[in-house]
């Protein structure tokens, strides 16, 4: 399966960053088999860091190849659902939480979802109350690459230049 990463540099050899916290399935290399989706991800980037630093950088799509093998532990969300949710908010809130996967693959909380999960978090919504709402959000899919074995499952093809 060919599998996508938006960035501003050329990632030939992955890795788990442990720098980015509160992401959806805790640290791990994050990738999407949406195309799109990653050159969205890299212009972001690319803008982000262009207003933080001053200056203009490029928006990168690095591709590869996901040789699946049945030495890893997976766990594939059926969309958003009760238990995708409770695996959000833990890794979210919680730097310290380690679920015992080395890859998931489910839906993205982007900023309409975020923004829902938060209200969770705050004890604002209930579980059930924030499922319902996210079944009117058309949301991505990613796949994350949460351990050094499941890494070695992704081959490096190539990347390519995005414009913003």
């Amino acid at each position: 399966m060919i599998l996508y990463h938006g960035s501003t540099i050329e990632v030939s050899e992955p890795q788990i960053l442990t720098t980015e916290k509160g992401r959806d399935f805790g640290f791990a290399f994050y990738t999407t088999d949406i195309k799109e989706q990653a050159e969205r991800w890299a212009k972001r980037r690319a803008e982000i860091k262009s207003k933080m630093f001053g200056q203009k950088f490029c928006g990168i799509v690095n591709v590869y190849e996901w040789n699946e093998n049945s030495t890893c532990r997976k766990k594939a969300f059926d969309g958003a659902n009760i238990e995708w949710l409770e695996m959000v908010v833990k890794c979210r809130s919680n730097p310290d939480y380690k679920h015992d996967y080395d890859i998931v693959c489910g839906k993205i909380a982007n900023d309409n979802v975020g923004e829902t999960i938060s209200y969770v978090l705050q004890g604002i919504m209930r579980k059930e109350d924030a499922i319902e709402r996210l079944k009117f959000e058309k949301i991505n899919n990613q796949i994350a690459f949460c351990s050094k074995n499941a890494l070695e499952q992704l081959t490096f093809i190539k990347s390519y230049k995005v414009e913003s």
